[in-house]
């Protein structure tokens, strides 16, 4: 049943039950005056006897109005109960519309902080990578120092070894007594 449908029901059920209570309310003034009436006459005149055929059918009335207010008042005990029931209902829903909205809003505000928190636990992973990537750099730069310092040891070494060839040394005196045929003569 949908909730327009039951507030439909519920309003009928409502009116007819404003009716009956009306109904009701009127019929009790009919026999609170009639009572006064009555009374008033058989007050007012001592000698006034109701003819027991007026006073059975006077009773068989009061009898047939408290039927119907029995009849009535049950019907109200009815409705009553129902409309009760209807509010425990809507007591009900309305708690699982607000438990439901607040789950809602709760959900959205995680769904809102996601992108916060992925881009802090990502910074948060990144920091470690980044530090590493820090660390090996500095040892590479350290590294290719050495290798620039080993390489320029190593030319130097090797310039000083080519500039010192191993040529035999002979004495002054040798040389100048030995003499070089020139190529003039002849």
């Amino acid at each position: 049943m949908t909730q327009l449908a039951s507030k439909l029901k519920i309003s009928d059920t409502q009116a007819e039950l404003a009716r009956l209570q009306e109904e009701l309310q009127m019929r009790d003034q009919l026999v609170q005056q009639l009572s006064q009436e009555l009374f008033r006459l058989v007050k007012g005149n001592k000698n006034f006897l109701p003819s027991t055929e007026v006073s059975e059918r006077h009773h068989a009335e009061v009898r047939a109005l408290r039927e119907q207010l029995q009849g009535v008042e049950k019907q109200v005990a009815f409705y009553q109960e129902q409309i009760s029931d209807r509010d425990g209902e809507i007591y009900q829903l309305r708690q699982t519309v607000q438990e439901l909205t607040d789950r809602t809003r709760m959900l959205e505000q995680v769904v809102q902080e996601l992108p916060k928190i992925y881009k802090q636990k990502f910074a948060e992973r990144m920091a470690a990578v980044k530090a590493r990537v820090a660390d090996i750099q500095r040892e590479n730069r350290q590294l290719n120092a050495e290798l620039q310092s080993v390489s320029y040891r190593l030319a130097v070494r090797s310039r000083r070894n080519q500039h010192c060839l191993d040529l035999p040394t002979f004495p002054n005196s040798a040389i100048a007594a030995t003499s070089m045929p020139s190529f003039a003569e002849g």
